[in-house]
């Protein structure tokens, strides 16, 4: 998969950019575009250089989900096996690696392409991208994590009537009830991606990872259970020669440099 012309793959000063490329029919998944980027999240969760990672798209739009064709093309279509090999890997990829990834919305996200995004870290968008749960309107219910992120992300009351109704949301309506966390005049996008990007591959890879999977225990767990957890990593973060450094470097009023160990 890694001779894949659908998913690019570049990396530059401990950033890793995955780019969903089939910018002809919207960057709609097919089956070999999403094991191509299943393996490239891989290679970056698994590359101690790759400190940040971001996901982004070629041209108009970001992803606009499942790509029909290649489905109605099937006699029988096993959706639960679409489901579980193809886009229940994706998310937990990106949910269970150790660095943060950025979601750079280009364009219109809608389906499995807007509930992607939301299973990333930080979700940034252009300011003429838009969100769009269009499963209703071929009768289908919102996979890729959505039914999962979207509620936690803006409540129970949005999310169902944005599921239900299908409304196209705007990026600014996104970042105002919380779906995404910021979005950028379409001409300097790219350089406040890189920004974000650049941030977080200079700070603690190890704390970030840590704080991730807090953040990821939190929804499930007790406000006992999390307290006792955050002793738990707070230990761990407290080993590391990040740590270390960034003590170092307040006391010597200095500027730190983290190598992400």
């Amino acid at each position: 998969m890694e001779n894949s012309t659908s998913i690019l793959y570049t990396q530059e000063g401990g950033i890793a950019t995955i780019t969903l490329n089939r910018p002809s029919v919207f960057n709609s998944f097919n089956h070999e575009m999403i094991k191509a980027l299943q393996h490239h999240l891989d290679v970056a969760a698994q590359d101690a250089s790759v400190r940040a990672v971001v996901l982004t798209a070629t041209g108009k739009a970001f992803c606009a989900g499942q790509d029909l064709g290649e489905v109605l093309d099937e006699k029988e279509i096993d959706f639960n096996k679409i489901v579980n090999e193809n886009y229940n890997p994706l998310v937990l990829k990106i949910r269970n690696m150790d660095k943060p990834v950025v979601a750079a919305v280009n364009g219109v996200a809608a389906g499995a392409g807007a509930n992607l995004a939301l299973a990333c870290d930080i979700v940034v968008a252009k300011k003429s991208a838009n969100f769009i749960q269009a499963f209703s309107k071929i009768g289908l219910i919102p996979d890729c994590g959505g039914t999962y992120f979207l509620p936690r992300l803006i409540g129970f009351q949005r999310a169902a009537a944005l599921m239900l109704l299908a409304d196209k949301v705007s990026a600014e309506q996104a970042k105002e009830i919380g779906m995404i966390y910021d979005y950028f005049a379409d001409d300097t996008f790219d350089a406040e991606v890189a920004k974000i990007a650049h941030k977080l591959a200079d700070l603690p890879t190890k704390g970030l990872a840590y704080t991730k999977k807090l953040l990821n225990q939190s929804f499930q767990n007790s406000i006992e259970e999390q307290l006792k957890q955050e002793g738990l990593f707070q230990a761990k973060a407290g080993n590391t020669a990040d740590y270390k450094e960034g003590v170092d470097a307040f006391l010597e009023k200095r500027n730190p440099v983290f190598k992400g160990e």
